[in-house]
Parts: C-alpha cells; structure tokens; sequence
C-alpha cells in the first residue's frame, strides 16, 4: 500500500514519506521532515522544520509538531525534534524543537501518550511508556524517565527530572526533581510515598517492592534536597539494579 495524502493538504518537496502513511485533510507539513511508515495524521496536523517521526504514531487534529520555541533566548537556530516510534499525539498538542542552549534538539521515545492540550516545551528529553494526561505543561529542559503518569492540568517547571515509575497527581505545581517510584502531589507537588499501583502494575515481584521502599524510605529520612541534581543522580545510582532489569537499559 503506498502513502494517502489528502490533496487538501500541503506538503513541501523537502518531506520524505514512507510507506502506509496518511495524511488527512487540511494539514500542513513545511520543513525537512521525515515521516516513518504507518504513521497517520488524523487532519488539521501542522509539523514543520527539522522533524523526524518514526513508524506507527498518530497524530489527531490541530496538533502542532516541531514548532519554535516559546523562548525569548530563541534566535531562529537550526534546531530538530525527534519522535520515535507508536506514539499517540490527541488533539491540540504543542511540541517545539530544541535551542542552541539545550543541546539543539527536543526528544521522544516509543510508546508515549499525550493527551489532548500538552505542551512540551523546548529540550525536553522523553523516554518510553509516559502518560501525559490532558492539559499537561511541561517547561524548557525537562527529562521525563519511563512508564511515568502525569496527571491532568499539571505543570512541571524547567530543568526537573521525573523518574521511572513515578506517579504526578493532577493539577499538580512540579518545581522540584521526583524519585524513580514515587506518588507526588499538590501545588507545590509533595512526595506522598511510593506509587504502589503503578509498581504493582507493572509486575514488580513483593521482593523488588520491599527493596524499593526500603530504599525510598532511606532518602526520605534524611530530607535530601531533590532540587539538586547531583543528589538526585546519587538517588537514581540506588535504583539502578531494579530499573534496569525491569527496562533493559542503563538510567541515568
């Protein structure tokens, strides 16, 4: 099956389109854009300058993808915006492209759900498995790990770090980094213990629970300060073992 492109829609001579791709009516693709097989823009779908989409994800209407930076710093550099594979954008989404500050590039894994309104801001960096749920704000510079859920209406402020598993309340203020496994709420977001059915979902054994909440517990009681990123780094090495059994990959 080759590619279905609405002639309602636009589509610069510089996008490259791979097979089983659909583009809907009314969108608007401007840029060096490369689009991967089986990816489908619902309409009204606006993604422009230096963007690479993977295979498999779904754009629904008026999601705009690879846009500017709403950054007074910005000065039109040659930025890029990096999707992977089998993510779902609902409607309204807002990503923008990186800046020459954060290393040029805003980035998103595989398997991530973004419900409809979220912004993510310039450099974010997204791992895999995340739930953004409607109306989440992320600013500039933002690392969210994996199998995180955000809940609706919440904001994250620049430069935080969320860890694996982690669960965000919503209409929840984030000013502060979150421990891999933690329940955090409230404006501003407090740690309220382990995200236990988040754990429990994601079939970690009673051993691998007891290990985590001991390990929770321990940097608790002694009131680490989580808005530096050093101590969250420290934090993040005591997961290690746990993490990257359960994700196959090194954290950092």
């Amino acid at each position: 099956m080759t590619s279905l492109i609405h002639p309602s829609s636009t589509v610069s001579k510089s996008v490259q389109i791979g097979e089983n791709v659909k583009v809907g009516p009314f969108c608007n693709l401007d840029g060096n854009i490369s689009i991967g097989d089986g990816t489908e823009l619902k309409s009204h779908v606006s993604i422009t300058g230096n963007t690479t989409i993977g295979k498999n994800n779904i754009f629904y209407p008026f999601s705009n993808i690879g846009c500017d930076p709403q950054d007074l710093k910005f000065s039109g550099e040659d930025s890029f915006l990096e999707i992977g594979n089998s993510n779902t954008f609902r409607e309204n989404v807002t990503i923008s492209k990186g800046t020459k500050d954060g290393g040029m590039i805003t980035s998103i894994k595989d398997n991530n759900l973004f419900m409809t309104g979220v912004h993510i801001a310039h450099d974010c960096k997204i791992n895999n498995n995340n739930i953004f749920v409607n109306q989440v704000t992320l600013g500039g510079h933002v690392n969210i790990l994996d199998n995180v859920v955000i809940g609706g209406l919440s904001a994250v402020i620049q430069f935080v770090t969320i860890g694996s598993y982690s669960m965000i309340g919503g209409m929840s203020g984030i000013d502060k980094n979150v421990l891999p496994f933690s329940l955090a709420i409230g404006n501003r977001a407090k740690l309220r213990g382990l995200n236990l059915v988040g754990i429990r979902r994601n079939n970690f054994n009673k051993d691998e629970i007891n290990k985590i909440n001991s390990i929770h517990e321990s940097f608790i009681n002694k009131k680490i300060n989580l808005s530096t990123n050093d101590k969250v780094e420290g934090i993040f090495h005591e997961y290690k073992s746990i993490l990257n059994e359960k994700l196959g990959h090194i954290q950092k």
